[in-house]
Parts: C-alpha cells; sequence; structure tokens
C-alpha cells in the first residue's frame, strides 16, 4: 500500500508494522531510512530559533498556519492512505490542513487521523493503522509486545509506597514554562513517581511559576517538544534565571534531568514504550540500578528498525551536564 505520513510518530508506527511509506513529513527521522523520502510538508517555523522565539512565531503565524502541503508532491506519490493527526496544530500538520490538500488532489486516498492522549490511545492507533494498511496481525503482535514492556516495569513499581514515589515535574516547554501532559501522567505512576500536576489526558498547557514552586517537584525532567539534548542545553537558562529554581528540591538534591523531547516522550508511536523504560531508572534508581546501561528493552518488538537500542545516556542526562554540549542547535544533523 502507498502510506504517506505527516508526523514521525505515524512513521515509526507505519514503520513498525513492517511496511515504508512513500512520503513523509519534513520532521520523520526515524526510523533513519525514512530521511531521504519525499517530503510533503514543509514549516514556516524557525526550528533552530529558542524557545521563547519559536513560541513568539507560532503565535504569528495563528492566521496561516504552522504548517504547508507541497500539494504537487503530495499528488505525484499517489497515496492510498495519509496517516495525520488532529491532536496538536502547532507539534505537526493537523487534519484540517490535510482536508484542504486533499481536495486539490485529482485523486482520493483515505485519511486517517490520530488523537492519541493516552498511552491506550496510541496503542489503539497502532491497531487502527494497521488494519488501514492490511497488517491487522502484526500490528496485534507488536501491542502485545509493547504491553509485555510496559508491564515489566509495572510490575517493579507496583508495590512502592506512596512515601516513596517522588514528586515530578516534567517540561515540555520552557518558554513560557509548559508541564507536559497527555500520557506523561501514566508514564510517571508506571515509572514509580507522582504526577499531581496533571492528570492523564489532560493537555500540556503555560503554568504560573508559582504554581511549580508550590508544588516543589522532589525529582525534573526537561523535555521540550522538539528539542533534542543540544537545543534543551541552549535554552537551559529559561528555567535556572527563574527566581526560585535553585531553591527546589529536586534542584537542591541534584535530581534534574535533561530528556530528548525531540524523540522521546513528545512523540506518540511505538517508542513511547522507550520513554517509559527510559524514565524508570531516573524516578526508581534503586529498582532499575540493572539498566542503567540502558532502556529496559525488547529488540522484537521493532524487528524490521534498526535494532541497536539507545544507552539511556542518549535518551536523557544529568541537566548539570548541559553545560558541557554544544550550544549551538542544527537540526538537519541531529541523531535520533
Amino acid at each position: 500500500m502507498r502510506i504517506v505520513t505527516t508526523l514521525p510518530s505515524a512513521t515509526e508506527t507505519v514503520a513498525a508494522l513492517g511496511l515504508e511509506p512513500v512520503g513523509v513529513s519534513h520532521e520523520c527521522d526515524y526510523p533513519p531510512t525514512v530521511s531521504s523520502l519525499p517530503s510533503v510538508t514543509r514549516s514556516r517555523i524557525d526550528a533552530s530559533a529558542s524557545s521563547a522565539e519559536i513560541d513568539s512565531q507560532v503565535l504569528e503565524t495563528a492566521d496561516d498556519g504552522v504548517y504547508d502541503v507541497d500539494v504537487e508532491t503530495l499528488e505525484a506519490l499517489e497515496p492510498e492512505l495519509i496517516v495525520t493527526q488532529g491532536m496538536c496544530d502547532v507539534c505537526a500538520v493537523d487534519e484540517a490542513v490535510i482536508a484542504d490538500a486533499v481536495e486539490q488532489l485529482s485523486i482520493e486516498p483515505e485519511v486517517l487521523t490520530t488523537d492519541p492522549h493516552s498511552v491506550a490511545d496510541v496503542l489503539d492507533d497502532l491497531e487502527r493503522i494497521g488494519r488501514a494498511a492490511g497488517r491487522e496481525q502484526r500490528a496485534r503482535e507488536v501491542r502485545t509486545r509493547l504491553e509485555a514492556r510496559i508491564d515489566r516495569v509495572r510490575k517493579r513499581t507496583a508495590d512502592i509506597a506512596f512515601e516513596e514515589r517522588p514528586r515530578v515535574a516534567i517540561f515540555d516547554w520552557t518558554e513560557p514554562a509548559m508541564i507536559a501532559g497527555h500520557w506523561t501522567a501514566e508514564l510517571v505512576e508506571w515509572a514509580g513517581g507522582e504526577y499531581d500536576l496533571a492528570t492523564v489526558g489532560e493537555r500540556s498547557r503555560p503554568r504560573e511559576w508559582t504554581e511549580i514552586l508550590e508544588y516543589d517537584p522532589e525529582l525534573v525532567i526537561v523535555a521540550p517538544c522538539g528539542f533534542g539534548l543540544d537545543q534543551t542545553a541552549a535554552n537551559r537558562t529559561d528555567l535556572t534565571d527563574r527566581a526560585g529554581w535553585d531553591d527546589l528540591t529536586a534542584v537542591r538534591e541534584g535530581r534534574v534531568w535533561a530528556m530528548d523531547g525531540h524523540h522521546y516522550l513528545n512523540r506518540p508511536g511505538p517508542r513511547l514504550v522507550e520513554t517509559l523504560e527510559a524514565l524508570a531508572p531516573i524516578v526508581q534508581p534503586a529498582l532499575f540500578d540493572d539498566r542503567a546501561a540502558g532502556p529496559i528493552t525488547d529488540a522484537d518488538a521493532f524487528d524490521d528498525f534498526d535494532t541497536q537500542l539507545p544507552s539511556l545516556e542518549s535518551v536523557a542526562v544529568p541537566f548539570e551536564t548541559l553545560s558541557e554540549r554544544p550550544t549551538s542547535v542544527d537540526r538537519s544533523t541531529a541523531e535520533p
């Protein structure tokens, strides 16, 4: 089947089904082979800008939208299925933009829209895409393996007492400060933490800094949407220069981490399970000390992907080490 995907998580899901799209979005970079495929989208935002500058650019594009679709390329690819999303019109091309583009085509592809807000939603979308692509059995098998990996983490943390669960705050943007929502609360709970700043399914949104100070997290993870570790390093003062940052329990106790928010946490696809496996040794290091070298993972779940599994250090690093990283950002050469 000729499939076009318009966001990275859809591309990763299609790849997990053993298929390769004929076209992808400008942001799609995993598995690595998709980087050479035709792109059907482009952004009006400078993705290498600072978090504050990107926020300003997004506001300036409110009337015209953040993304464009290359209708000519889309037509030439002759897609039978287009996978898009309706969750966020800033994070990726959304269903409305795709609908406008499809109206201009001489063909009538099926359009499948994902709108996940929980891990269950992500796994349901895996099966929906599998059915649409004629890979229903493969989708069920991949889901079973992913759920087994989730269960391995949850079994270790199931009996942790409330008082032994650290208060966790995960930032998915730094200027303005935004707390990660959607599936983040359940990932943190499964990893052995407490996440009272958002409930499962709640959207990410800006927060008053006083709310963060009052919550006083015991563990902070900074994973801005679309930012790899180098770009997070370049924007770290968005948080460290704020009044009261040094007084947070997490900062005083040295429990602040940076996570690759471009490839993990914010991509609602199969690798969301790797996010959980990376979170677990950060949230409960004593329980997962045998996993310090890398995520708790199963290569068979992605046997059509590059099976070189990431080390924990490539996914997340102590925040204090960000000062040692380069501050220039080139998204075109970023490694997934």
